[in-house]
């Protein structure tokens, strides 16, 4: 016994500790340049005239600026700080008309919580809007705000006009350099890809794909929403994107090579990046790069071929020739139309009610709290609520750990600040440090930009109240009565924190997956070719969000993290699927056989069967695999062999989970 127990390792466990790793994300010295300018600039004038708390709350606008600035397109930077700015300007009006009325003030921040959660629903704008919202109404409820009422949220707004400014300074300069980077990005996303197929590689590459082309077309699509008229350049980089898919079929396709052939020859990734260079070089000829590519040895290396050629020959025609073409993957509508749809969306949507009842029932408790027990200047208690709460951030209880952990680092960053820096114009440089570190910190992971803004909110705090070091401690009971109430009342009462809806999600794409099966076979090759990657495009983008929804749950505590856990294997094979559903068409449109539409119901029905077993939790019915045999004796090569294989692999990886 005592040598079993001297073997144990006693170490947290990794949905506990995941979130404790810094990320990989380089240091983004432009946002860190930006961020130390914007919030001790105005500190500094308003110290200069006088009225140090007018500049600590333009300091405070410049601070939501900086967290909201997330976007790379200048013209989403544009909307995606501006728009949030203005929701601010509301809540710290609202939460400073309420200021000093306890009961009053609980009622009016609950409301204003529903609706912040509800919004948040809609969209990233909508979500940094929606924080925004209530973050700058319970900041007014809690700290003594300059009066005519207007003040305040004049200040802040000002603050988010200078984060606005400084990131436009380079727009005229660098115009379209950051639509034209992400296109380019993709395509040596496609070429490290190309090169990693036949290999281990393969399904890594396959995922770097997959976020590279959604980075690059919520970037390119949502720039077109602002701008609904035709634009020439955008338009010839959409079809330039569009020209990429063909690419990363025939990527697929090549896939199933015949292992003898080995890799594919390098002149393919190389071809992928020239035509990447060209995109972020942003030369315009007359003439399609000249590709030196080998003769193809097989489907995959024609079609292969055929897909680099159209997409040289795309890449040099004019901004004209794109005039008239729709987006082969679908225009999105007008941002009013936009607009209707997802205030009905938000309105209707059971998911949008639930969260904005769990975050206002938070925040009530918080205020009430704060109305009962003696926490001086408990703002901050609200404050930690609505960040942990925050439904696109990641899990609720992995976060308020990470939020208790952060702000406790923090605030060792601000005992000697607060304690040691004299106020005055020494504020200044101190500032401009800690603020700096934001950016750089908010890439590492929540609980390293938790820490970053901790120590900046309390000195600009202490501009407002002149509390000094007697803000430590209490900040830090705050922000645990904060987490305790998050997770109790945010995540413990709530049922679906232990019933997560993860298997509906991963039965929908199966289902997806299905439809895509018997869609992909259909008619002869090349029939219906517009509407599959459409419908490819959707399945890997819905694939992609089961992916992060799964990654989430693994941090959550048992028994939703060890329950996604046992699921997750089964992602990654219906993402398999997919891949060799596409290959194995590609290889049909040039030259394989194509397979009997008995066999192909046959597949689609097995994906279907999956998804009901996943939808209800019964155990799946065991393939007959004489009669699968026997049909592909009877059609000669098994053209839906590896689609086959990939298929029963999935059905295989459920089996012991649903019993």
């Amino acid at each position: 016994m005592a040598q079993h127990s001297h073997g144990v390792r006693l170490s947290p466990p990794t949905w506990l500790t995941a979130g404790l790793r810094p990320g990989p994300a380089p240091v983004p010295w432009a946002a860190v340049a930006r961020a130390s300018v914007a919030l001790s600039a105005p500190l500094a004038v308003g110290l200069a005239a006088g009225r140090p708390a007018y500049g600590a709350l333009v300091s405070m606008g410049a601070l939501s600026g900086v967290i909201g600035d997330t976007a790379d397109a200048y013209r989403m930077r544009f909307f995606n700080i501006a728009v949030p700015q203005l929701f601010g300007a509301v809540g710290v009006t609202l939460g400073t008309l309420v200021y000093g009325r306890d009961w009053t003030a609980v009622a009016v921040l609950t409301l204003v919580a529903l609706v912040s959660g509800m919004i948040s629903s809609i969209g990233s704008v909508a979500s940094v809007s929606g924080l925004l919202l209530l973050l700058n109404a319970v900041v007014g409820a809690g700290l003594p705000m300059p009066r005519p009422w207007w003040t305040a949220p004049l200040l802040l707004t000002a603050g988010g006009a200078v984060v606005l400014l400084l990131t436009l300074f380079g727009w005229p300069l660098r115009g379209g350099v950051p639509e034209r980077a992400a296109v380019a990005a993709s395509y040596r996303s496609v070429a490290a890809f190309v090169r990693a197929a036949g290999t281990p590689e393969h399904d890594e590459r396959r995922q770097d794909v997959t976020q590279s082309l959604n980075a690059s077309y919520d970037l390119l699509l949502a720039h077109r929403t602002r701008r609904h008229g035709r634009s020439p350049g955008l338009t010839r980089l959409i079809a330039r994107l569009n020209a990429l898919i063909p690419i990363v079929e025939a990527a697929s396709a090549a896939k199933l090579r015949p292992a003898r052939l080995g890799p594919l020859p390098e002149a393919w990734p190389a071809a992928v990046l020239a035509l990447a260079d060209g995109i972020e070089d942003g030369p315009r000829t007359d003439e399609p790069l000249p590709l030196d590519l080998p003769a193809p040895t097989g489907p995959s290396e024609r079609a292969l071929e055929r897909a680099l050629r159209y997409a040289a020959a795309v890449a040099a025609e004019p901004d004209h020739a794109h005039a008239a073409d729709p987006d082969r993957l679908g225009r999105p509508a007008a941002p009013w139309v936009r607009t209707r749809r997802a205030a009905r969306a938000a309105l209707l949507s059971g998911a949008s009610w639930r969260y904005g009842l769990r975050l206002a029932l938070c925040i009530g408790l918080a205020q009430v709290v704060v109305s009962v027990l003696p926490v001086p200047r408990s703002y901050w208690v609200a404050l930690t609520v609505t960040f942990v709460l925050k439904p696109d951030f990641g899990s609720v209880f992995s976060r308020a750990v990470l939020r208790a952990l952060g702000t406790a680092g923090g605030l060792l960053l601000a005992v000697p600040v607060l304690a040691e820096v004299p106020r005055g114009w020494w504020d200044v440089p101190t500032v401009a440090v800690l603020a700096a570190l934001i950016p750089a910190f908010s890439a590492k992971g929540y609980a390293f930009q938790t820490a970053a803004i901790t120590p900046v909110i309390l000195l600009l705090s202490d501009l407002l109240n002149h509390q000094g070091f007697g803000l430590v401690l209490p900040r830090l009971y705050d922000s645990l009565i904060g987490c305790g109430i998050a997770l109790v009342a945010g995540y413990l009462c709530w049922p679906e924190s232990w019933h997560t809806r993860i298997g509906d999600r991963l039965a929908d794409s199966v289902a997806d997956a299905s439809a895509y099966v018997a869609l992909a076979f259909a008619g002869a090759p090349g029939h219906d070719r517009p509407a599959r990657p459409v419908r490819r495009r959707r399945l890997y983008r819905d694939l992609s969000a089961v992916r992060s929804e799964f990654q989430r749950a693994l941090t959550e505590p048992p028994p939703t993290g060890p329950r996604a856990a046992a699921w997750w294997p089964l992602v990654i094979a219906v993402e398999r699927v997919v891949e060799a559903t596409t290959a194995t068409r590609v290889r049909v449109e040039h030259g394989e056989p194509a397979p009997p539409p008995d066999e192909v119901a046959a597949i689609a029905a097995d994906l279907t069967a999956l998804a009901g077993a996943l939808r209800t939790g019964t155990p799946l019915p065991k393939p007959d695999g004489d009669a699968a045999a026997g049909a592909t004796e009877a059609t000669g090569p098994d053209v839906l062999g590896p689609l086959r294989s990939e298929v029963r692999a999935a059905c295989a990886i459920a089996s012991p989970v649903l019993g």
